[in-house]
């Protein structure tokens, strides 16, 4: 589970998103609503579209935690080998279906034969057990891997979720500062532009116009990593949701199938020394 503590679970906004931190740096995510709105404003107002690097580094601190996020996701997955798991199940199943198959369909054939089929019952039931206790002991340590994985995966959820939110408040923030831009400074230089008709006016103009598209298109390539970040969610509980449904399996047949089979043997057992008792009873 510490594969994930590295990562942040609190959406934090930042203009230098591979510096240090400064003092300038807005205030980590509130859960509140009106709070969130506050934060954002607050950061749009931080934004500077005049500094070209700041366009192209805005939201990349975020882009670069969802790619490594991302990787370390899929390591998670690729070493997980549930197919063992699978195989496993299926031994136990082929274990206890093959010893009673030789038993002739079940316990009943042990009366036939008297003192030499239970003693041959015995010992093929040792030789069961030995191999059902193997795979017992293989099949509790993918049990508690299984436990692990689903907290981690629960971990991997809410850090995802977290990114998510970063991104749509990155978003926000930018589209009030792009709209704010147009429709105030932009639009004033385009006015004066066509007042003075003064060529520096007008490159002023248009320099600021085109900052604004750039922007836009960053814009547009946040919300692209935002989807990735919504897909990956549902993703990630399919994920958790086979692990749970392969240890729910696990812990039926260690706590019910396993147990159920030995306990039909003691019984078995005792019910075959009983008729072999009363038969010699009745021989006396």
């Amino acid at each position: 589970m510490n594969d994930f503590e590295e990562f942040n679970v609190t959406p934090e906004l930042t203009l230098d998103p591979f510096q240090e931190e400064k003092k300038e740096t807005p205030q980590i995510y509130q859960e509140a609503e009106p709070e969130e709105k506050n934060m954002v404003s607050a950061f749009a107002e931080k934004i500077d579209l005049a500094n070209s690097n700041m366009i192209l580094q805005y939201g990349a601190g975020t882009q670069k935690k969802i790619a490594d996020f991302s990787e370390k996701a899929l390591e998670n997955v690729k070493t997980k080998d549930l197919g063992e798991v699978g195989t496993l199940l299926s031994d136990v199943v082929t274990e206890l279906k093959g010893f009673d198959e030789e038993e002739e369909k079940g316990f009943l054939g042990i009366f036939k034969k008297g003192g030499n089929k239970i003693q041959a019952m015995k010992a093929k039931y040792a030789k069961a057990e030995t191999n059902v206790n193997n795979i017992v002991k293989a099949l509790e340590s993918h049990e508690v891997q299984l436990m692990k994985d689903i907290a981690l995966l629960d971990k991997m959820y809410e850090v995802n979720l977290t990114y998510y939110k970063e991104l749509a408040m990155y978003v926000l923030a930018g589209k009030q500062k792009l709209a704010e831009t147009r429709n105030g400074e932009l639009q004033e230089l385009k006015n004066k532009a066509m007042a003075s008709g003064r060529a520096e006016d007008a490159q002023a103009a248009k320099d600021l116009d085109s900052r604004c598209e750039r922007f836009e298109k960053k814009l547009h390539d946040l919300e692209l990593t935002k989807t990735i970040a919504m897909q990956t969610a549902p993703q990630i509980r399919l994920v958790q949701g086979n692990d749970t449904m392969m240890a729910e399996k696990i812990q039926s047949t260690l706590v019910n199938t396993i147990p159920l089979w030995k306990s039909q043997m003691v019984l078995a057992l005792g019910i075959a020394h009983s008729t072999e008792a009363a038969q010699a009873q009745k021989q006396v």
